[in-house]
């Protein structure tokens, strides 16, 4: 009588899938290691710039009296009246005054001439932090006479020495120390805008305070305590601002400063979080050819009697520990990083910023290393639960392919969620992650679609006539186990980034340089008296120079709009008019016709007046902080003489133009009578007239300003070129990890071509035709992948000049080309040098080693 046979259900012990995970791992760890590496660069980057926002803002919270110098700043293109004035200085225990603005200097020495920011100042500022200097009692000792602080550059830039004499409009100042710091200014500001100080009691005596000259003044408070005991400061605050003053406290000023560095930083962290996507990308592609490999040892484990899950279980624990591992390098890396990256940003930094660890940004790395490892290693290991035990069996006969699972479902939702979430988490704003985030995925989706379209596209239009080892190379791109989508996104993906901060860079530059070629102006001069205005013509007519534009201009205020003055305005919440908009001192022209800068789209320009109705014409995007249309009234104070004006005409204007723009145009006939001033627009080709012609105006008009385009575009280039050197070295991560993704990927499917190689060696292929082979896939994946990702840098570079640069990019196949070889060449050598000794090799060995 025949028994009944009954099978046990397997049991195994919890902690067996742990040891499975470690044995299994042992002859795979090379590879692993791969998929470590992917993920430790984006993690480094992430916590690198974690730590340094946290750092910089806790630093500006310590720092934030010694970005403003005092207790409250009260800031106006007006000085403050003796009332206001008055009610400061009851609640301060001391004050001080300042006024600064721009003008021309001449180092004596050297006759050098420059534009800066000259700085009058009276009092004890900075209560908080100090102006540093060379020597350092020279900040405090310069009011004592006719001294000046000179920008530590401006001075090594013409040579001149502590001693040397520096005019400054009338008077003749001697310089008794270099300033290095000043509170709240940054390296790059100094070299746009280089600051020298006088004392105030020498400002008059100057000559520069002119009529139209832009003054701006500061007082500097210094309280005892919080002021706002009986809320009369917040009541005395606000009139003054109401007044058209700025009244700048210390937590505005750190809030102020925070933002805009939370800017910097949020930037640097999406260039972080891009490298760590890429590594994604990494892991993504090595856990999905690293499950392919462990095809049969899950079929046999089924055979065994595992289940499905217990069999996933196994890999998911060795992505998990090997993720937590390259997630804690990653984060240590990180940590590092940081200590080092003020240094990268310091010239940005209006603060010394002393690294210090950050630890839960260390915590947070490794915990979204892990969240990383996971996801996208589910994505690859999912497919395992599919695995039949016949494929045990069945394995050599055809390839394996994994069975779509409705798993996939949960898991590519968590990872577009997790993407999403980490770039909320960085920039704190609800639209801007939605649409990073979708270009992110747009990107990585359009890259993935060239891929996988390459892949079908070369299978199918590959000439019979194509030599065999070209034709053999171009069908790895289809073959099973290719790479062709992750090598083309993660490739296409680092490119764009990189080259969109190439275009970029080049761009602006070119900008500048191109306002200077040709006979277009580079030299304005401004703050040209009326006296002066024939006998400055003179001047440069000496010089052989062409006055190019020569424009009259007249300041007023903006009294009513529409009938509505700034308090109606202000107080009716149906009126929609900027506050700024009556405040501002605006600065106007006349003329009876257009320049080529500007266009009429809406209404008619009239260029005299008609009917004793004043007809002007608005700039175009001044048109809604007003809220007016063709026909409003506007009412000017025009030094006292108070002129209704209509709005005749829109125009729209080229402000990128070296030319005189203006918000406000006037016709002629109005405004020939009013207090004037003048700028008079030329151009200078060589270098040597333009120092002697320089020197000329300062001397004979001290109160002259020149602006020199080609120093501009100097400037503007050693600024570009340390906004260009933080973002590389950001870039470094984006890109390092693009190269390590693609070793991965190329390495992890060397099992697959060691097979093919092998067979082609037996079959007699020579070393040539297998080197041939691989440089022809190689080739193709890399120039592929160039493309895709300078086709995505030329879309962001037109959506960048469209939306915030404000001009068309055009792209230059040079550097174009430049990119696409540096990319397709790096691919190239990567492929030979990982293939190097399965073609030197017997196939014998090869096998032997490869087991």
């Amino acid at each position: 009588m025949d028994k009944k046979i009954t099978i046990e259900k397997s049991k195994y012990s919890k902690s067996w899938p742990w040891l499975m995970a470690w044995r299994d791992s042992r002859k795979s760890r090379g590879k692993l290691l791969l998929f470590i590496a992917s993920i430790s660069l984006g993690i480094a980057a992430m916590v690198g710039i974690t730590s340094f926002r946290e750092n910089l803002l806790d630093e500006i919270d310590k720092q934030a009296k010694g970005l403003v110098g005092s207790d409250v700043r009260v800031k106006g293109s007006k000085d403050l009246p003796d009332s206001l004035l008055a009610s400061f200085r009851s609640m301060s225990a001391d004050f001080s005054q300042e006024r600064y603005f721009a003008s021309m200097v001449m180092f004596q020495k050297s006759g050098g001439t420059r534009l800066v920011q000259v700085r009058a100042l009276e009092g004890a500022y900075p209560y908080y932090g100090e102006i540093v200097s060379k020597p350092v009692e020279a900040s405090t000792e310069f009011q004592s006479g006719r001294y000046a602080l000179v920008d530590e550059k401006l001075m090594i830039q013409y040579d001149a020495q502590v001693g040397d004499s520096l005019d400054v409009g009338n008077l003749s100042f001697m310089i008794t120390g270099a300033i290095t710091q000043i509170p709240g200014q940054t390296d790059v500001s100094s070299s746009i805008s280089p600051v020298v100080y006088i004392p105030y009691q020498y400002l008059d005596s100057t000559g520069l305070i002119k009529k139209g000259s832009r003054i701006n003044y500061v007082h500097y408070f210094q309280f005892p305590e919080q002021p706002d005991t009986a809320k009369v400061w917040g009541k005395l605050a606000s009139f003054t601002e109401s007044k058209g003053f700025d009244v700048e406290t210390v937590e505005e000023e750190k809030r102020e400063t925070g933002e805009d560095f939370e800017n910097l930083s949020n930037f640097l962290e999406l260039v972080a979080f891009t490298a760590l996507l890429l590594g994604c990308l990494g892991v993504a592609s090595s856990i999905y050819v690293y499950a392919r490999s462990k095809v049969q040892a899950v079929a046999v484990l089924r055979c065994l009697g595992m289940k499905a899950r217990q069999a996933v279980s196994v890999y998911l624990i060795q992505v998990t520990l090997f993720g937590f591992i390259g997630a804690l390098i990653g984060s240590i890396l990180g940590l590092i990083i940081h200590m080092y990256l003020p240094a990268v940003v310091q010239d940005f930094l209006p603060i010394d910023l002393v690294p210090v660890p950050y630890w839960p940004a260390l915590l947070v790395g490794v915990l979204i290393g892990v969240i990383i490892s996971l996801l996208f290693g589910l994505l690859s290991l999912i497919g395992l639960r599919k695995i039949s035990p016949l494929s045990a069996i069945r394995l050599g006969f055809g390839e394996t392919k994994f069975q779509f699972d409705k798993a996939l479902i949960p898991i590519v939702g968590g990872i577009i969620l997790f993407i999403f979430l980490s770039v909320y988490w960085q920039i704190q704003s609800l639209g801007e992650a939605f649409a990073f985030s979708g270009i992110l995925i747009g990107a990585i989706v359009f890259l993935g679609a060239v891929g996988k379209g390459i892949s079908w596209l070369t299978r199918k239009i590959i000439p019979n006539s194509l030599s065999y080892v070209w034709r053999q190379g171009f069908s790895n791109l289809y073959r099973p186990n290719n790479q062709t989508v992750i090598l083309i996104t993660a490739l296409g993906l680092g490119t764009s980034f990189l080259a969109t901060l190439y275009f970029m860079q080049d761009l602006l530059v070119q900008r500048v340089s191109l306002s200077a070629a040709n006979d277009r102006p580079n030299t304005i001069l401004f703050d040209i008296q009326s006296q002066q205005h024939e006998e400055l013509k003179s001047l440069t007519a000496e010089y052989d120079l062409p006055i190019i534009q020569d424009v009259p201009v007249v300041t007023m205020r903006l009294l009513e709009v529409r009938g509505f003055t700034k308090d109606e305005a202000y107080n009716d919440t149906t009126i929609s008019i900027s506050d700024w908009a009556y405040s501002r001192e605006y600065r106007v022209t006349y003329r009876d016709s257009l320049i080529d800068s500007e266009t009429i789209v809406e209404g008619e320009w009239a260029g005299e007046v008609r009917n004793d109705s004043i007809f002007i014409s608005i700039a175009e995007g001044f048109k809604d902080n007003l809220d007016i249309e063709l026909g409003d009234e506007l009412v000017f104070n025009v030094q006292g003489a108070i002129i209704k004006t209509y709005v005749g005409s829109f125009r729209k204007i080229d402000w990128r133009r070296v030319q005189t723009n203006f918000l406000v145009l006037f016709p002629e006939g109005i405004l020939e009578r009013a207090p004037q001033f003048h700028v008079l627009v030329t151009r200078i080709d060589e270098m040597m007239t333009s120092a002697r012609y320089q020197q000329a105006v300062v001397k004979k008009f001290p109160n002259v300003s020149i602006i020199d385009l080609e120093l501009i575009l100097k400037t503007l280039e050693d600024v570009l070129g340390k906004v260009a050197f933080v973002i590389q070295f950001m870039a470094f991560f984006s890109i390092g990890t693009g190269v390590i993704v693609m070793i991965s990927s190329i390495i992890l499917s060397k099992f697959q071509r060691v097979q093919e190689n092998v067979l082609l060696r037996t079959l007699g292929a020579s070393k040539k035709q297998l080197w041939t082979i691989t440089i022809a896939e190689y080739f193709f994946l890399g120039s592929l992948g160039a493309i895709s990702g300078i086709f995505l840098a030329g879309l962001f570079c037109t959506l960048l000049g469209q939306f915030l640069f404000e001009f068309t990019f055009v792209p230059n196949l040079g550097q174009m080309g430049i990119v696409f070889i540096s990319v397709t060449a790096m691919s190239v050598f990567i492929g030979l040098l990982n293939s190097r000794s399965v073609v030197r090799q017997s196939p014998m060995e090869v096998l032997r080693r490869e087991g």
